[in-house]
């Protein structure tokens, strides 16, 4: 394993003016964070990094995503049982789909047609019309249901169930389980490339990545960052880029960022981050890395290509998730 990079504290709220300038790939784009603990969405301009409004939602706001366009945000508001919608444009909610048991972590499907929302206290996969924002399906699935992907063909659906250590695969046609893979103690999150679906196993310290041809592990990988044991190494967010060369994958109380060769499957770097790393987002060019940081309250920003982190800044209390604008 590549050794750590002790880089400079994400946790310490740094100085705008006295750091180099991360220019999005997007003009006017901007960073969406959940606040779980704040209720809110904290909203930041995409090349000075000041907020630039804070979004009231439902209590405990936790996954959230940007339609194909990107006018709209989806918020999952766990204890008010409802998805917030943001209009962009506005930054502010206008809209609500009610009546989701507990939403944690969703997907949306090709199209803008269907959101695929995880029940976790229902044990259940919600199937919203996003063009009636009615319940069209309900699928009994393993307890404590959290990841939710969709395939990039819309055809099917993954879905990690923590309590079962069990990804389940459904057909999104018929609604039916197609496949039961058993994975590492408490899953928690998904990525996808063309061919792979990668999954954080969060008690298990490490990612298993699932063939997508015939639905079984085809590897699974460890982390081993020095000074810790192997029980505070808690992977939970992850992403792909888009070429699956390369997976960031979040070690929550290591708080680190593992950089791993998707190819290999070994491990390239850590990067000291924020305290207990959680949701990662790439931006659009691939340049930065953005990773909520649930402990220390902020986010910090890493320039993906040196592997080196540019700064942290404060949002809310318990930030969860990031969605990118650009």
């Amino acid at each position: 394993m590549t050794p750590i990079r002790l880089l400079a504290p994400a946790f310490a709220v740094l100085s705008i003016l006295a750091l180099p300038l991360v220019v999005l790939a997007k003009d006017t784009g901007r960073i969406f964070v959940s606040n779980e603990q704040s209720h809110t969405v904290t909203v930041l301009d995409g090349r000075s990094f000041a907020s630039v409004a804070t979004i009231k939602t439902g209590r405990r706001p936790r996954d959230i995503k940007l339609n194909s366009d990107k006018t709209l945000l989806y918020v999952a508001c766990g204890d008010d049982n409802r998805i917030d919608i943001i209009d962009v444009a506005k930054l502010a909610v206008v809209d609500s789909i009610r009546g989701i048991d507990d939403p944690e972590v969703f997907d949306i499907g090709p199209g803008d047609r269907q959101l695929f929302v995880s029940n976790e206290d229902a044990g259940k996969l919600s199937i919203i019309d996003l063009a009636t924002k009615k319940l069209v399906r309900s699928i009994k699935v393993g307890q404590e249901p959290e990841g939710v992907l969709v395939t990039l063909d819309g055809a099917s659906v993954f879905v990690a169930s923590e309590a079962a250590n069990l990804v389940q695969v459904i057909d999104v046609a018929s609604g039916t389980i197609k496949a039961n893979v058993p994975v590492g103690s408490r899953p928690r999150r998904l990525a996808q490339s063309t061919k792979e679906v990668w999954v954080s196993a969060e008690i298990d310290g490490s990612v298993y990545v699932l063939d997508k041809s015939n639905y079984t592990v085809a590897g699974r990988i460890e982390f081993a960052p020095k000074g810790f044991r192997r029980e505070d190494i808690k992977p939970v967010g992850l992403t792909l880029t888009r070429d699956g060369s390369t997976a960031y994958v979040a070690l929550g109380h290591a708080n680190r960022i593992a950089i791993v060769d998707a190819a290999t499957r070994q491990v390239r770097d850590y990067i000291l981050v924020g305290k207990r790393p959680w949701g990662v987002a790439l931006s659009r060019d691939e340049g930065h890395l953005f990773v909520a940081n649930g402990a220390s309250d902020d986010i910090t920003i890493v320039d993906a290509r040196r592997g080196e982190v540019v700064r942290s800044v404060p949002v809310g209390r318990t930030p969860h998730s990031v969605a990118i604008d650009d």
